[in-house]
């Protein structure tokens, strides 16, 4: 009887010790400058609704994720150069990016408004906006837009979109353009009651994905299948509910 147990608790060990090696891990790739989807705590460690859906994400893989801090400009050449093996930074899913790396299907949407000092009277439309200084957030859609769509503007752009937010503070800039749920999280704050959204939405069809190396295809399809759990279970929704009062798919 002894040898039975004994054998039967090696037997157990060695299931788990094997269990364990062939648990799948990834370290996923984000910014830490973006709240509420990607930001630092006071330890140090990106939080926030992005990695929120990342862990949940995992789990539904059964996987070990590890979350991995990169400046926004350095994102897609540090995913390619296997930094990390995949990103959730709320990145919008492009023509221009798509030709670098794949994307899962959105796991939200958003859209693009401006924002302004309260009470100021900001004419947002092509012609109303020559002359004045925007800001928006170098390298995003925000960006792009301004850069396509408003000849004649001072497009100023930042590193972070926190930057962004702390020129428009200060006065040097007139408006900043920026992702309108970024926008709404930056209104809440004791600095952004003072300032206001502007006009309606200029851009209403960004789709966020998960974005991972072009080869990588059995990974895309594992992320896919995750996320609908994630969705059909309830707990993008518990996740949702915990940032916004509205969801955001």
């Amino acid at each position: 009887m002894m040898i039975v147990r004994i054998l039967s608790a090696a037997t157990l060990a060695l299931a788990l010790t094997v269990s364990a090696a062939s648990a799948e891990s990834y370290k996923v790739g984000s910014e830490g400058a973006y709240p509420p989807f990607n930001t630092k705590d006071t330890s140090g460690n990106i939080v926030g609704f992005d990695i929120d859906i990342a862990m949940a994400i995992c789990a539904e893989m059964k996987a070990d994720c590890t979350v991995v801090g990169q400046d926004w400009d350095g994102m897609i050449p540090a995913l390619q150069n296997k930094k990390f093996d995949f990103v959730v930074a709320s990145m919008s899913i492009t023509e221009e990016r798509q030709k670098a790396v794949s994307f899962t299907d959105p796991y939200y949407r958003n859209k693009l408004q401006y924002v302004g000092k309260k009470g100021a009277d900001l004419d947002i439309t092509a012609e109303g906006l020559k002359g004045k200084s925007v800001g928006a957030q170098r390298a995003t859609i925000s960006a792009e837009w301004l850069e396509k769509n408003a000849p004649g503007v001072d497009v100023k752009l930042y590193d972070t979109q926190e930057n962004a937010w702390l020129d428009l503070d200060a006065g040097r800039t007139d408006a900043v353009l920026a992702d309108v749920f970024v926008a709404y999280d930056w209104l809440q704050s004791d600095t952004g009651k003072n300032f206001e959204f502007k006009g309606d939405p200029v851009f209403d069809d960004d789709k966020i994905g998960i974005a991972v190396r072009k080869e990588d295809t059995e990974l895309l399809a594992k992320l896919n299948t995750a996320l609908k759990a994630v969705i059909d279970s309830g707990k993008y929704e518990e996740i949702n509910k915990k940032y916004f009062p509205f969801s955001i798919r």
